[in-house]
């Protein structure tokens, strides 16, 4: 698939899951230990935002170039069906992604031992699920990301019908029924900031 059949297959699932979903919803390392600490407070400050009102968007072309093209460097990696090949994604960004709650080396060979194959295909197809869902802007100043899916910043007590279809097709239904009774998404989520630096992809 090329770049732009790449974007559009982005921009057209997360279009699509927004013409089923609601627009607005009630919203309940590095490669040093110093990155690892500038991931570690984006991600908790953009968690903060979940008791707060946050607002699910589709618009693909809203997003800023930078974190445009890296989805689709993101996106044409997992498509390959290779793990290999996000490695030079992960190593041309400004700082490695958090891929856990402590610092990893090497998120490979990570990706490669949690999968169910020991390939790492399951990850690429969670990655390509959570950016086609829609996803929230939250922070302010440094702080600033966008994160995939929605879910990660808003609560799950109140869904619609038609968002929790959006939450099955990236969450199994069995543990998607514990998150949903728990009132919260529990499962891989994707920031990536305005510039475009990619800082994690995790649970």
């Amino acid at each position: 698939m090329n770049r732009w059949g790449r974007l559009m297959m982005i921009a057209v699932a997360a279009l699509a899951a927004g013409a089923a979903a609601l627009v607005s919803i009630r919203s309940e390392a590095p490669q040093s230990s110093a990155s690892h600490a500038t991931g570690t407070t984006i991600a908790t400050a953009a968690a903060a935002t979940s008791d707060q009102t946050a607002k699910a968007l589709y618009d693909f072309n809203a997003l800023p170039d930078p974190v445009k093209r890296i989805l689709e460097q993101i996106a044409a990696a997992a498509e390959s069906g290779e793990i290999e090949n996000m490695r030079p994604v992960l190593e041309s960004n400004e700082l490695r992604p958090m891929v856990a709650d402590s610092y990893v080396a090497d998120p490979i060979a990570l990706w490669k031992k949690e999968s169910a194959d020991g390939s790492g295909r399951d990850v690429l197809a969670a990655m390509l699920n959570v950016m086609s869902s829609g996803y929230v802007h939250v922070g302010q100043g440094k702080d600033e990301i966008y994160v995939w899916p929605y879910f990660a910043e808003t609560g799950l007590s109140s869904l619609t019908p038609a968002q929790e279809v959006e939450l099955y097709r990236i969450v199994p239904p069995e543990r998607a029924a514990a998150m949903e009774k728990a009132g919260k998404y529990s499962f891989y989520r994707l920031g990536i900031a305005p510039d475009g630096v990619w800082h994690y992809f995790l649970q």
